[in-house]
Parts: C-alpha cells; sequence; structure tokens
C-alpha cells in the first residue's frame, strides 16, 4: 500500500513540474543574477494545488510544529545529528560535470555553516550579536549505494536533461537509468539526494519541505546548479551558500520573509517564517544592512536571505531545523542502522582502487598528469607501473608521466591504506601515435581493417556500451565501412568518438576533406548529430569543423526505418569540408567524428579522404574536378581483387608532358612506380606486377601535376 501511495505521489509530482514554465522571474534573483536565487517556495505553490497534498502538508506542519514545542523541554544541546549525502552529478559531457574536490569542497562549507565554524560569523551586524547558533548537525558523503557497491558519495550520468530543467522528475529519471554506481532507486529517506545540474528550472537551486508525501522519493532531494556549487571550480565564494540555502529549506525553513518567493515585496511584512527571533522583513537582494522597511532591522545576514554577505541562522531557526530533523520524516537518515547500511561512517574502508587522466591519446614525447580517485580510507602508499611511460614507476599520488614510445600502453595503481590493498589495473589505457605525422593524401576506405581500435584509429567509448566497428554489411565503394550500431542504444546524448592518427600539414596551403556517410532516423523526434573536429596540438585541444545536426542527418530522403537500418547503395551522403584552414595546417594535425546519439537507427562511415595543395603550388591527393586531362569513366583497374598482376587502363583526353602513374599505400607513401614520363591522347593500358606488395588495399595515383584520379585496388 505504501508503495502504490508513494508512485501516485511521484508521478502527481511529475505532473506539477512539467506544467511549469522555465522563464525567469528577475524579481526573484539576487543583484546582478541572471537566475531565480531559489524557487522552493514556487515548487511548492505547485504541489499545494494538489488538495490530497495540501491535506497531508498541513497535517505534516502541525506535527513539525508539535515536535518543536516538545524539544523545549529535551536537553538536545550537545547531540549531533548526521545526514548521509549522495551527490548526483547530471552531465552533458560540458563543465556541469565538475570534479570530486569542488563536491568535496561544497560538504565542507556545508559542515562549516551548520557547525558555526564559519569566522565571519563572528562579523555579524551589531544588532545580532552574540546570535548566530550552531545548528549541531553534520552531513558526510555515503560510502555505499542502494545495493551494497562501495563508491565515493558521488554518482555521474551523461544525458542532455543537464540541460533542461523544467521537469525535475525527468532529471531523476535520467540519473536512476544512467548513473555510473547503481541503476535504481536512491531511497530519499536513507540519503539526501543532491543533484547537480546545468539548468534547474531557472534557479540556482530548489528543494521541497519535509512531508510525508514523498519521504522515500528521490523527489526528496535538492537541485543545485553546478556553479553554486562549493567555491571553487566552476562556482565561486560569492554562490558557495546557495546549498547551505536548500538544505535550510529541506530542514523546515522558509524564507526569512516569509513562505514565498518575493523578495523586496512590502507585502511580505504581513507574512511571518515562523521563527520568533528573526525580525519580519521583506527580504533583500543585495547586502542592505540598513533595511528596515517592516520596522525592525532586518536580519540581512540569514542565509535565508538573499544577501551576499549571509552567514548565520538564529536560535529560532536552528529549534525548527531541528525539529524536522528529529522527525519521523527525517529520523531515519542520522539512525545508527541507516548510516552504517549507507556507509557514512567517520573512517569508512578502502574499498576501490582507481585513477583517471584527463586525455587517453596522445603523441609521442607528450606527458600526462594522473589523478588518483581511489576510495574510501585514509590512503597512505601508492605503487603505480606505466607502460611505456617515464618514469616506468612512481609512489607519487598524482604523478607525471611522458610517453615516448608509440603504440597502446597499461597503467597500474595499487594503494593501501596500511591494512588492505588494491590495485586497479587498465589496459591498453594510454594510446601514443608517433610524433611526426604521415602526410597527406590520406585515402580511408577501412578495407584493410579487421577492428577499431588499431594502428590508425583510436576510440573514445564513453559510456562504455556498443562503439565503432569494422563492417562488411554495408559499404559505399569497396567492402567495408564502420558502424556505429546505434539501433539499439535507449540512451539520448551518448558520445562515440573516432580518430584518427596525427598527420603533418606543415607543408600544406590549402586542405579539403571529404567522406561519405548512411543515416536514418527511427522516427521524426530523433536528436542524433554528427560532428566532425580538428586538432592542431596532437589531440591536446579541439575545434569543430563541421556539424550536423539531427534535422539535416538522415541519408534516406526523410523516411524512417523503424528495423535495423543497413543503408543501399543509393542511401549514402557525401560531405565537404573545406575549413581545415591557418592554424590546423602544421604537424600534429588530428581529426575525429563524434557522433551523439538521439534514439536514432546506425550510423555509416566509409570514404575519408582529405587533399590539397601544398605550399609550392602543387596538388596533393584527389582534387574536385579532374575532367580536364582524363576520361574518369574509362579508368579501369582490373582483376580487383588481384593476386599477383594488374593492369591500368586509361582514356587521356590530352596530351600530358608530365604524367605519372603509381600505387600508393593507406599513408600516402609511393610503393610502386607504374609510369613517369609523356603520354599522347587516347587509351593506354599498363601491366604491373604486384607480387612485391603485401595484402591489403592501395591506392593506384594517376596524375598530372595539376591534377589527379585515384582507384582504391585490394591485393589478397
Amino acid at each position: 500500500m505504501k508503495y502504490s501511495f508513494l508512485l501516485i505521489a511521484t508521478l502527481l509530482i511529475s505532473t506539477l513540474i512539467s506544467a511549469q514554465q522555465n522563464e525567469i522571474d528577475y524579481a526573484n534573483t539576487r543583484d546582478g543574477e541572471n537566475v531565480e536565487y531559489c524557487r522552493t517556495h514556487k515548487e511548492m505553490k505547485q504541489l499545494l494545488l494538489n488538495p490530497v497534498y495540501l491535506k497531508m502538508h498541513a497535517a505534516d506542519q502541525a506535527m513539525l510544529k508539535e515536535r518543536e514545542e516538545q524539544m523545549k523541554n529535551e536537553k538536545q544541546q550537545g547531540t549531533v545529528y548526521t545526514f548521509p549525502v549522495v551527490f548526483h552529478v547530471l552531465h552533458n559531457d560540458g563543465v556541469e560535470n565538475i570534479s570530486n574536490e569542488q563536491i568535496i569542497d561544497a560538504v565542507s562549507i556545508l559542515n562549516r555553516d551548520y557547525r558555526l565554524q564559519n569566522t565571519d560569523a563572528n562579523n555579524v551586524a551589531a544588532a545580532f550579536q552574540g546570535m548566530p547558533s550552531d545548528v549541531e548537525i553534520e552531513f558526510l558523503l555515503a560510502t555505499k549505494a542502494p545495493n551494497g557497491t562501495c563508491f565515493n558519495g558521488i554518482t555521474r550520468t551523461s544525458s542532455p536533461l543537464s540541460l533542461d530543467g523544467s521537469n525535475g522528475q525527468a532529471q531523476i529519471q535520467a540519473i536512476v537509468s544512467g548513473n555510473d554506481v547503481y541503476q535504481g532507486n536512491w531511497p530519499g529517506d536513507e540519503y539526501l539526494n543532491i543533484y547537480i545540474v546545468a539548468e534547474a528550472g531557472g534557479a540556482a537551486g530548489y528543494t521541497t519541505n519535509p512531508s510525508a508525501w514523498s519521504q522515500s522519493s528521490m523527489y526528496n532531494g535538492i537541485w543545485l546548479l553546478h556553479n553554486y556549487t562549493g567555491s571553487i571550480g566552476t562556482s565561486s565564494a560569492y554562490a558557495s551558500r546557495a546549498l547551505t540555502h536548500e538544505v535550510g529549506h529541506w530542514l523546515n525553513l522558509s524564507h526569512t520573509w516569509g513562505p514565498n518567493n518575493n523578495p523586496g515585496n512590502s507585502a511580505s511584512c504581513n507574512d511571518d517564517d515562523q521563527v520568533a527571533d528573526t525580525p519580519n522583513t521583506i527580504g533583500v537582494t543585495a547586502c542592505n544592512l540598513n533595511e528596515s522597511s517592516c520596522g525592525p532591522l532586518a536580519n540581512v545576514q540569514n542565509y535565508m536571505d538573499y544577501s551576499y554577505c549571509s552567514k548565520m541562522f538564529t536560535q529560532g531557526q536552528v529549534d525548527r531545523m531541528r525539529a524536522a530533523a528529529t522527525s519521523s520524516i527525517r529520523d531515519n537518515h542520522w539512525s545508527t542502522s541507516n548510516l552504517n547500511a549507507v556507509g557514512a561512517i567517520s573512517n569508512p574502508p578502502l574499498c576501490k582502487a582507481e585513477f583517471s587522466t584527463t586525455r587517453f591519446t596522445v603523441c609521442q614525447g607528450e606527458t600526462l598528469d594522473f589523478t588518483d580517485e581511489s576510495f574510501n580510507g585514509a590512503i597512505s602508499n601508492w605503487n603505480w607501473t606505466f607502460d611505456g611511460g617515464t618514469p616506468a614507476t612512481s609512489s607519487d599520488q598524482n604523478p607525471s608521466v611522458t610517453y615516448n614510445t608509440p603504440g597502446t600502453h597499461n597503467v597500474i595503481l595499487n594503494v593501501s591504506d596500511g591494512s588492505t590493498s588494491l590495485t586497479e589495473t587498465k589496459i591498453g589505457y594510454i594510446a601514443v601515435a608517433p610524433s611526426t605525422g604521415n602526410n597527406l593524401p590520406i585515402f580511408e576506405g577501412f578495407e584493410s581493417a579487421s577492428t577499431i581500435p588499431n594502428s590508425d584509429w583510436q576510440v573514445e567509448n564513453f559510456d562504455g556500451g556498443t562503439t565503432w566497428q569494422v563492417t562488411s554489411s554495408a559499404a559505399d565503394l569497396g567492402t567495408k565501412s564502420v558502424k556505429l550500431n546505434n539501433y539499439s542504444n535507449s540512451e539520448e546524448g551518448d558520445n562515440d568518438e573516432l580518430i584518427s592518427m596525427p598527420y603533418d600539414l606543415s607543408n600544406m596551403a590549402s586542405v579539403t576533406m571529404t567522406f561519405s556517410y548512411a543515416f536514418a532516423q527511427k522516427s521524426s523526434a530523433n536528436t542524433d548529430k554528427l560532428q566532425i573536429l580538428a586538432s592542431d596540438d596532437c589531440g591536446a585541444s579541439w575545434s569543430v569543423r563541421k556539424s550536423i545536426p539531427a534535422s539535416q542527418m538522415s541519408t534516406t530522403g526523410g523516411s524512417t526505418v523503424s528495423g535495423n537500418f543497413t543503408p543501399t547503395s543509393s542511401q549514402w551522403k557525401d560531405i565537404t569540408i573545406t575549413s581545415i584552414v591557418g592554424g590546423f595546417l602544421t604537424d600534429g594535425f588530428k581529426y575525429k567524428f563524434v557522433f551523439t546519439s538521439g534514439k536514432g537507427n546506425n550510423f555509416y562511415l566509409d570514404n575519408i579522404n582529405i587533399y590539397g595543395t601544398d605550399s609550392n603550388g602543387n596538388q596533393v591527393g584527389s582534387p574536385t574536378s579532374v575532367t580536364e586531362f582524363i576520361n574518369v569513366n574509362n579508368v579501369n583497374v582490373y582483376p580487383n581483387p588481384a593476386n599477383d598482376n594488374i593492369s591500368i587502363a586509361i582514356d587521356l583526353t590530352n596530351r600530358q608532358e608530365v604524367f605519372s602513374v603509381g600505387i600508393y599505400d593507406l599513408l600516402g607513401k609511393k610503393v610502386l612506380s607504374v609510369f613517369e614520363g609523356n603520354e599522347i591522347e587516347g587509351q593506354h593500358t599498363y601491366n604491373v606486377s604486384t607480387k612485391s606488395l603485401s595484402a591489403g588495399m592501395y591506392i593506384v595515383l594517376i596524375d598530372n601535376q595539376s591534377s589527379v584520379v585515384t582507384q582504391k585496388i585490394i591485393i589478397k
């Protein structure tokens, strides 16, 4: 029965929240800001429109008031209540994916403010000297997920919903189904769930007051913008007390001017926050210490006002919060049994060796910084092993390593707290490309590839699911392409990257890139997109060179495909990119394809070709127009595939004074010279022995120094 009621409550909450408009009320912002500082009372107003919730809310508040009166006869001073906290970072691979350090800083500030350890409390206005009070409530990161999995108190979920806060319940569902620790319910009466997002309905933060209505629901949590979390990283000291403010609401405090979101409104003088020692006020949006519009001097420096100089709770507010904390709605959080169950203890044991680095693909000679992310416990020893790195071993917690050996390399970390020792091994974790890139032309049809990644291509697969793979099920030319099995991906926003080896474009004056792809939508609502990015520093930084949005992605003429999409020969689209210019014409040039899933169908990529004009004016690779010296319809290379011999038949439209035919490997290196000299107009056939060539794919390149024609050939 309880489960059914909570399910109905969750659905009603979802309906109410999704009905809200995401328009910013600038009367509810602090001076100079573009977000409403808090929307808690607006959330509450929507909930109170439901008569069932209204009735329960009244009963809850009566119970909390009675509990507050009871506590006047209880000697509770010195009793500290600890609440277990989980930060759920909902991000779209942007700056909102804040660091662990920023979250730890936010917890530290929360504990500082709730234990009256903030030194600025000694500098409150004279009228309120001696009034700042210790709430005697503390917060610890949980270290056990609901299924017992060890973690560090932080989950991370990649989803575009981080950018859309119009429906908090939708953001919760994205976290439940997609986080990296435990995909299920994180009960709101066991954890204080804090949702870090890029957009929170136009606000810096919001929550709801204590209620049996949503007691065990994940909706019983706090939403907070990433740049109002802590004081470092994307946030600042100026924004760092937003969480202190929202936890106050979560523990049943109103704004100092009463239960509304209208600071500066004279009507608030007639409202009350149900706390005797906070003078009635209209509320401020800046640090106006002389505010007295309602008669008495306002407690502007209170955490529940909107001032920039908040630094205190009063004893009356402490009493109200502790009544909520010890009520039947909140008391399970800090119970000994629950704290042990969720691992919110002072010295949690070491349970996981973990590490990260900001990049996984580098060029020879580059240095990477590694970060220990092991948890939990007091780690005292770190032992790293870096295959192919200098140093090869390290005992530093966060070492820097230089990679001078091309190839893929393993990284091993062993950590110990003196009694427990754990090891994390990541196979092929770092991919190192040669420092000097290959030259143009680039020809890639994936005909010689059997798997991805390989020596030519690296892959970033952020969600660990299906990623790029070589396929022979479809191709624009030849028999192979690379495919993303997007048909089976139900997670909107997943990114998969296909990253090239480095190239040396320092001798090029201009470069053009072409490729072909095939894609189908399952429905017109799909939001898949493709981006092509380039790097001039071997992948340390990237710039978008081409973006193909969802509205232009389909190659099926607008038709949707509900089944597993395999393109026909007519369902391929050719793309040309001319924006690889300027600083990209350097050694260490790399490019990558980034496909972002929007619940569409499969994606195929083929025939990547990069060509251009060098600094001497010579054409390198295949131009956009070749008909001026050759009849391209009468170029024939046969047999194809071939064994020991091939014939190259060419129809020249006019006499060529400087003319050559050669065979090149896929790195642009000439492996056989077929003909060099002058040729008359007409048909010519060149018979070539290919016995010296290894099995694989090659390019026949026909050149008259101003233009070239290419044909692919496979040697068996």
